[in-house]
């Protein structure tokens, strides 16, 4: 008994310690303890997020090969250590919180798009996330168009001329083209114990889960 009123003691001074940290208030923090609770036991009950249980959790994906999960993982993933804990977990979702700035947001997104982490973003990098986000909402573009697309994100953004966006000139983009951000933003983080989604988890040979 004393144990266990230690550890929710403990678990309480955790949470406050996120809230001050992050977007959330303490109990929106023990709300997405249940989540993560829930997410991070759909494959191994571990008490960690593995990419599997991100996969199906939060894109319904059980794909083993998924560029778009794979960066949204690792931004996850502050410890690089392949697993998300609780305090990354609520750390990362707080940059999509609405009141988070829009530095946070637009820090997130270059480091989502720099897909080889070289501290900039590259034309083939833009390309091979507009295929990612294309396959993940099953949408087809032309080659064509897709190229259109670079070429114009590159003329507005590179003011440069170096054939790259590094961060300042991708804030600069932002400021201009608010918009861009759009998808930074998950609108029932504003609410999380009334208005989050609620979480389902069925266990049969096809295990899915999904916030709806």
């Amino acid at each position: 008994m004393g144990n266990f009123c230690r550890k929710e003691r403990n678990r309480f001074k955790d949470s406050a310690v996120l809230a001050a940290q992050t977007h959330f208030t303490v109990t929106e923090v023990e709300s997405l303890y249940e989540l993560f609770r829930r997410l991070s036991s759909l494959v191994v009950d571990d008490g960690f997020i593995s990419k599997e249980e991100f996969q199906l959790g939060l894109f319904r994906n059980r794909r083993k090969q998924s560029l778009f999960a794979d960066r949204m993982f690792q931004q996850f993933d502050s410890k690089h250590d392949g697993l998300i804990d609780f305090e990354e977990f609520v750390q990362a979702l707080s940059t999509f919180h609405p009141n988070a700035t829009q530095t946070e947001k637009a820090f997130c997104a270059f480091h989502l798009y720099d897909v080889w982490d070289t501290g900039y973003i590259e034309p083939d990098e833009v390309r091979v996330m507009i295929l990612a986000f294309l396959d993940e909402s099953d949408l087809l573009l032309s080659d064509d168009i897709i190229q259109t697309i670079i070429d114009k994100t590159f003329e507005e953004a590179d003011f440069k001329g170096d054939g790259k966006i590094d961060l300042e000139e991708w804030e600069a983009l932002v400021a201009r083209n608010p918009s861009i951000l759009k998808n930074m933003t998950i609108p029932y983080l504003k609410d999380i114990p009334t208005g989050f989604p609620s979480f389902r988890h069925r266990n049969d040979t096809e295990s899915e889960s999904k916030m709806y």
